[in-house]
């Protein structure tokens, strides 16, 4: 097996010609061709250089010095998906200029309507396998453990994206942009996210072993229509957050305040009601302290 591919190594210019060094590490004895555009600084026989090396799309042995990714082998980031085979796998691009690694389906969803698409993200490191092929390899639980950090209580309630690494029966689970482990119950969710898709969540609670519980579904004054959001957002800026109107209010007044029927007003309210977004009390519409956020 080449230990060298993968990695970045320091290997000897052994020989050139017009467009390319040919460049030996110690460890090997593979020679790698070094485009000279590439190269850091003119070579001469015997002289050192080092780079990140692998085999590119035309099956060539190749040192990068100006395209050396984050993605090797042992070191993990994140790749972004290119193209899908469905015989294969997913094409992942971790920043080099003639060559997409690949990530096996035998890693992917059995599911195929959930594998990740062109532009999804996968947290990858390579790995080499006995023919020398290069292959991306996906980050365990124990690599999201390591990099991620603790959530705190300010962020309740709050709007993050996060990342899909991982889909059980139990739940969909991400990292968010700032490296908090999260987890989706799918009763959180209308559908379930692929792998690697980057998705909007609101948090909704802090897990007893530090992960946050997070939904895909909108907050309820998001769901519940356009005259009930005009209903709350009034409320909202009003200095005591209560307005003198509820369902037995005249319909003439309704019209004149809020611009709806009395039967559009009373829709509204109801769903307010029932989100537990609001109360009626002696004659008067009053939002609910904990819902005012």
């Amino acid at each position: 097996m080449n230990s060298a591919l993968g990695k970045v190594v320091t290997g000897i210019m052994i020989d050139e010609n017009d467009k390319d060094y040919f460049v030996q590490p110690d460890r090997n004895g593979q020679t790698y061709r070094l485009p000279k555009e590439e190269s850091p600084q003119v070579l001469h026989i015997g002289g050192q250089v080092r780079g990140f090396v692998y085999e590119n799309e035309n099956h060539q042995l190749q040192m990068t010095c100006a395209h050396i990714p984050t993605v090797q082998v042992d070191h993990y980031d994140y790749g972004t998906v290119v193209n899908v085979r469905r015989d294969l796998g997913v094409f992942v691009d971790i920043g080099l200029p003639n060559k997409d690694i690949v990530v096996s389906l035998d890693d992917l969803p059995s599911l195929k309507h959930l594998w990740p698409q062109p532009g999804d993200r996968l947290l990858m490191a390579l790995r080499v396998d006995e023919k020398d092929r290069l292959w991306g390899k996906l980050a365990d639980e124990q690599i999201y453990q390591t990099i991620s950090t603790a959530p705190n209580k300010g962020l309740l309630n709050r709007d993050t994206y996060a990342t899909v690494y991982r889909l059980k029966m139990s739940g969909t689970f991400v990292i968010t942009d700032n490296y908090h482990l999260g987890f989706i119950h799918p009763s959180e969710r209308d559908q379930e996210p692929r792998l690697g898709q980057r998705v909007k969540v609101r948090v909704i609670g802090i897990s007893s072993h530090g992960s946050l519980n997070l939904s895909l579904k909108p907050r309820s004054y998001q769901a519940i229509g356009e005259d009930a959001q005009m209903i709350l957002t009034m409320l909202d800026h009003d200095i005591n957050h209560r307005l003198p109107y509820t369902d037995k209010t005249d319909p003439t007044i309704i019209r004149e305040v809020f611009g709806i029927s009395k039967g559009q007003f009373k829709r509204a309210i109801g769903h307010l009601l029932k989100e537990k977004l609001v109360k009626q009390q002696d004659g008067q519409l009053i939002l609910i302290k904990e819902k005012q956020e």
